[in-house]
């Protein structure tokens, strides 16, 4: 039976933040959720796990497994509430083209909630490692995800799409800068809350705005001294985050994983206080931003920042677009051709087998190699690939004895 490389994916595009927040898999869930997997359906051959902020999507090879079976396995094994409308929160696709194009699409950041994000090849790059981890590439997934390296390469280098920063990092700093004054901003005192992904991201671009009274707090006390050091800023306490002892913090930033609800409270709003929440599942309760003196943005929220890049990206979408039609073009070409390759594999070994026959009292395995080399090259050259079992016979012999073996 043929394979289908099939994908379902919930997005911002398809439902709210909260409605995503069930359906996010932590890295220790990716784990469980990817050996369950590979127990209960058998016939899945490539499977690729994509989670992020804005999206969860699965990638998957199978011969006979459906997109809306894994959808109803994923919804039994994620969700609370399991009704009839949770179905209508996806995206779902038995086609493999229509699955490639989905993750070009994807990839190339015309599907993000940050038009054109650039830290989604990232996140890509770590589910194909994930991928590789577990050995479940998949040939059709394997060269899908290498037309999305491919397209990710031309996009930057034949277009102006890549251009102006687009991170939710970097937005939420600028957000900083914009909600106090010049004078006083630069010496705020900031938490970043967390120290995965996004919180490195804050670091890194912070070198552009200099805020230098910044603190960070991590369950791994560990990896927050690590990015303290490197950063030359300040731990907090974790046990004061649980306890939700705020001391007087200007401005905190959490994107702490699967911490949901972590911020319940905050003390001292008799001043201005920037409350940032930049995880998946929420780490700030939101009922807080209707205290007075404060000031709330989530990711949906944060991302509405960004019309001007968006606007010069929009300038360059037509030439993404061909590049992305190109490389489908290309995937769609290798696909039809996956017969043919599969059918000329098994003649190579056919023919290896038949030469080896032929050397049983040498271990020289270079003459074997050579010989079917030169017996596949003088069949495909003739068009004689169905040649008969004993024409190919003769064609062994011939070179055997060309070769004065």
């Amino acid at each position: 039976m043929e394979k289908s490389l099939r994908f379902i994916s919930i997005s911002h595009k398809t439902a709210s933040t909260i409605q995503r927040e069930q359906y996010h898999i932590s890295e220790e869930e990716k784990e469980r959720l990817t050996q369950l997997i590979s127990k209960t359906f058998l016939d899945i051959s490539g499977w690729f796990l994509l989670a992020t902020c804005n999206r969860t999507e699965l990638y998957f090879e199978s011969t006979k497994t459906s997109a809306n079976t894994i959808l109803d396995f994923l919804i039994d094994y994620q969700s609370t509430e399991n009704t009839p409308d949770e179905k209508a929160l996806f995206l779902l696709s038995d086609n493999t083209t229509e699955t490639v194009k989905h993750l070009l699409e994807v990839a190339s950041g015309l599907e993000s909630l940050v038009f054109g994000d650039a830290e989604i090849i990232s996140q890509i790059k770590k589910a194909h490692q994930f991928s590789m981890k577990y050995q479940m590439q998949g040939s059709l997934l394997e060269r899908a995800l290498q037309s999305v390296f491919k397209t990710h390469k031309r996009i930057s280098n034949e277009t102006d799409f890549r251009d102006g920063t687009t991170s939710v990092a970097y937005k939420s700093l600028k957000v900083i800068r914009q909600s106090f004054d010049k004078e006083s901003v630069k010496s705020k005192k900031i938490l970043f809350v967390g120290a995965g992904d996004i919180v490195k991201q804050l670091f890194k671009y912070n070198s552009k705005f200099n805020f230098n009274n910044i603190y960070i707090s991590n369950r791994s006390e560990e990896k927050a001294i690590i990015l303290a050091q490197n950063n030359q800023c300040k731990t907090y306490p974790w046990a004061q985050i649980i306890t939700n002892n705020f001391d007087d913090f200007d401005v905190i930033i959490s994107a702490a994983s699967n911490c949901p609800n972590l911020i319940k409270e905050i003390q001292h709003t008799s001043k201005k206080t920037l409350l940032i929440d930049l995880a998946v599942p929420c780490n700030i309760d939101k009922t807080l931003a209707a205290k007075t003196n404060v000031i709330f943005h989530d990711l949906d929220s944060i991302s509405v920042e960004l019309e001007e890049t968006k606007e010069h990206r929009l300038a360059a979408i037509d030439d993404v677009t061909s590049i992305l039609n190109e490389e489908l073009e290309s995937y769609a070409e290798w696909l039809q051709g996956a017969p043919l390759r599969a059918l000329l594999a098994e003649l190579k070994i056919t023919i290896n087998n038949k030469v080896k026959t032929r050397f049983e009292t040498t271990s020289d395995d270079s003459h074997v190699n050579l010989i079917t080399n030169q017996v596949m090259k003088k069949l495909m050259a003739e068009n004689q690939i169905s040649m008969a079992s004993e024409d190919i016979d003769i064609l062994i012999s011939n070179e055997i004895s060309l070769l004065n073996i």
